[in-house]
């Protein structure tokens, strides 16, 4: 482990899986080494694998086996930036159609229960328009949203409706 902070997601046994998964879902991602449990531990007996490590679009972490005891909660997501609807309809629909569940304004959570805010870039740019009405109006439609349409923000935004836009 190279990085100086790396962050550290507590999965039950699955952590290789999950790891994999990332890896083969998100851009500059991989797995890298998997560490075996040198002796018994209160989860798990000696050679499980008791950590992987793996990068997340570029960001460092360890997948540790801990067991059951502990849960991932929305106080803690990944926020995934896309540059356009082709990428933001893949993510999402990697992560909620592998076991995963939609949620609004762009959060989604994996079958592990990892949150993931797949956020175009688009809508960053909308809420932060320095038109404050027009920014309101991105946000208001965002708030209407599962995953993100990128059409509807900009519509929203630019003070259009996409019905007008046909």
């Amino acid at each position: 482990m190279t990085s100086k902070n790396t962050i550290c997601l507590w999965f039950d046994g699955t952590a290789v899986d999950a790891a994999n998964f990332y890896a083969a879902t998100f851009p500059d991602s991989a797995v890298g080494a998997i560490y075996r449990a040198p002796g018994d531990y209160p989860d798990g007996k000696q050679g499980n694998v008791l950590t992987v490590e793996f990068t997340v679009a570029g960001i460092p972490c360890i997948g540790l086996n801990g067991g059951p005891q502990f849960k991932h909660s929305e106080a803690f997501s990944f926020q995934i930036a896309t540059d356009d609807q082709a990428e933001t309809d893949r993510l999402w629909n990697a992560v909620v159609g592998n076991g995963g569940q939609e949620s609004a304004c762009g959060w989604c959570k994996d079958r592990w229960g990892l949150s993931w805010q797949i956020t175009p870039r688009a809508l960053i740019e909308a809420i932060a328009d320095p038109d404050p009405a027009a920014a309101k109006r991105a946000f208001d439609a965002m708030m209407t949203m599962g995953k993100i349409d990128i059409a509807a923000i900009e519509a929203a935004r630019s003070g259009r409706s996409r019905s007008s836009d046909a």
